[in-house]
């Protein structure tokens, strides 16, 4: 039976005209993953009182960021998709790779249908996310199962759950962050941002926050030899209730206080760059730091479609892919 890929990313607006990011945040805010509140008691506040003002002061963060071929996510994992499928036929394995996004286009619904119609019996589900999270992971799979709920003849799946502690993911990191000093010299500190998380969440059970701490150990590790020191913190609250911290904000803005004026952001949790990347630390973070005292903000990109890291997606998908695909039953890296 022939094996897919089916890469999955959160995902964007078609445009940053306010009409479509509203419909975009419409459907990933009603996701009771996302938002974990009654819909009788959310869902009227999401219509009446976020989505009208939530979507028009976000297009003017969108067009800051916006690229010839859409939204940087988007850009970035089309990039990915087609560089990891280029791969594969470079190892003449006939494996397909799609992309699709939870929320937006291209849809779950559409990239199951063309691994379908690409005689697919088997797919490789993989989130694009290397820490788990229910509201990111979890998702993901609980709208693929709602999609085969339909379907007569069900393909075979597997779920690839977290890839922090994948070596070729932290040494893509590595690759990235060294090549990067080599380039620009070294700060005085390299702050690692994540993506937020309620606290209620992590108190429930969620294992985010424990993926996020292994990358941190992973990378202190790899980085113990050049001498910078390193801190992690979170981003992109939303809503009164309390969050993971230290907030990534609040922690650039004490630096300057401390004598850390020359600091160094990347953001381990995106694997492309995207609107909390590109905008909220490269624009908004930089410009808080700067504000408090900071002399030198620099942010590391994310991994996008770098070399060193498709080639680790590369090994992380094919393992996976062993027992279904005859062409890899040797060692993968």
């Amino acid at each position: 039976m022939k094996a897919g890929v089916l890469l999955v990313n959160l995902g964007t607006p078609s445009s940053y005209a306010a009409a479509d990011i509203r419909r975009y945040l419409a459907e990933f805010l009603s996701d009771k993953r996302v938002v974990e509140l009654p819909s009788l008691l959310w869902q009227p506040i999401l219509r009446g009182a976020i989505l009208p003002f939530r979507a028009r002061k976000l297009v003017h963060k969108y067009q800051q960021v916006w690229m010839e071929g859409g939204s940087p996510l988007l850009v970035y994992s089309q990039a990915q998709a087609r560089r990891l499928a280029e791969g594969f036929a470079r190892q003449d394995l006939d494996i397909p790779v799609e992309l699709a996004m939870r929320y937006g286009r291209p849809s779950l619904e559409t990239a199951m249908e063309s691994l379908r119609q690409q005689q697919c019996e088997r797919i490789l589900v993989v989130p694009m996310y290397p820490q788990y999270a229910a509201s990111t992971t979890a998702t993901i799979l609980d709208q693929i199962a709602r999609i085969v709920a339909g379907f007569r003849d069900q393909p075979e799946f597997r779920f690839i759950k977290r890839f922090y502690n994948e070596p070729g993911y932290i040494m893509a990191l590595l690759a990235k962050i060294r090549a990067f000093w080599q380039e620009n010299g070294k700060p005085q500190r390299l702050l690692l941002s994540f993506h937020g998380l309620p606290q209620s969440s992590v108190d429930q059970g969620d294992p985010y926050y424990k993926d996020c701490e292994g990358t941190v150990h992973l990378l202190k590790q790899a980085l113990a030899d050049e001498g910078v020191e390193l801190d992690f913190s979170f981003q992109s609250r939303f809503g009164a209730q309390k969050w993971l911290g230290p907030a990534t904000q609040d922690t650039l803005e004490s630096y300057p206080a401390q004598g850390v004026k020359r600091v160094d952001v990347m953001c381990p949790g995106f694997v492309a760059d995207c609107l909390e990347t590109l905008e909220e630390i490269q624009l908004e973070c930089a410009s808080a730091f700067k504000q408090a005292g900071g002399e030198q903000f620099r942010y590391i990109p994310c991994l996008n479609s770098d070399d060193e890291w498709m080639n680790g997606l590369d090994g992380i998908v094919k393992r996976h892919l062993q027992g279904w695909c005859p062409t890899l039953s040797g060692p993968i890296r």
